[in-house]
């Protein structure tokens, strides 16, 4: 049985999100702010945590961000609620390293099938876990990637972008390849967040591994 971890400072919306949940076969734990949240991961290590952005005490942003340098949760999976539709916030709860995002006023047949839909990704993506490029290598199961033989931190997207490029190297994936491999197709994601994480994966490795293709997307070099 999966477990998810909600996280919100409204009473009605953690009992209408549990009871939706719980339905579809979930175990379910609350908590009413991040200082919470971030107790209750550590003690149930759950598989997904939703979390609303704004929050006292401390914010699911920060929640995530203190999440996601602990490398005994590499695989959590971070689904963030947000009552705003400005690009910013939907960028900023991106790059603390969730992995997706759904607006309010939520749908529960929505819901459910992103829950759904984000644990199934996260499970075939896997189903192989390593893979060596140059000198590069990188372990899914460990989450972690070695450049010459150093360890070296990923965030869980810049993680992902570089399994999708690393996955086939000389491929040129598009950025439509990237956005829906990466991101998911029911998101939004502007070219700019797409630019950040590639200029954040050639800081990491190495620059001339990832060659741009004008006008098309990206590839890692043969």
């Amino acid at each position: 049985m999966k477990k998810i971890l909600i996280v919100d400072d409204e009473p009605d919306i953690l009992e209408f999100l549990s009871y939706n949940l719980k339905k579809e076969g979930f175990k379910i734990y609350t908590a009413s702010d991040g200082e919470i949240g971030l107790e209750k991961t550590y003690k149930y290590q759950p598989d997904l945590i939703i979390a609303d952005v704004m929050m006292p005490n401390m914010d699911g942003i920060e929640m995530c961000e203190k999440i996601r340098s602990n490398k005994d949760f590499d695989n959590v999976l971070i689904l963030f609620l947000t009552a705003r539709s400005e690009d910013y916030t939907h960028i900023a709860v991106l790059e603390s390293g969730a992995d997706d995002f759904i607006s309010k006023p939520i749908k529960p047949k929505l819901l459910v099938s992103k829950v759904k839909s984000i644990l199934r990704r996260f499970e075939i993506d896997n189903k192989k876990t390593f893979y060596c490029h140059k000198e590069v290598e990188l372990d899914i199961a460990k989450h972690c990637v070695k450049v010459s033989g150093k360890d070296v931190p990923f965030a869980r997207k810049e993680f992902d972008l570089l399994k999708l490029l690393i996955s086939t190297p000389g491929k040129v994936f598009t950025r439509r390849d990237i956005l829906e491999q990466v991101w998911g197709t029911d998101i939004y994601v502007g070219d700019r967040t797409i630019d950040v994480h590639i200029n954040r994966l050639r800081d990491k490795i190495y620059q001339d591994y990832i060659k741009t293709i004008k006008g098309i997307g990206y590839k890692l070099t043969d």
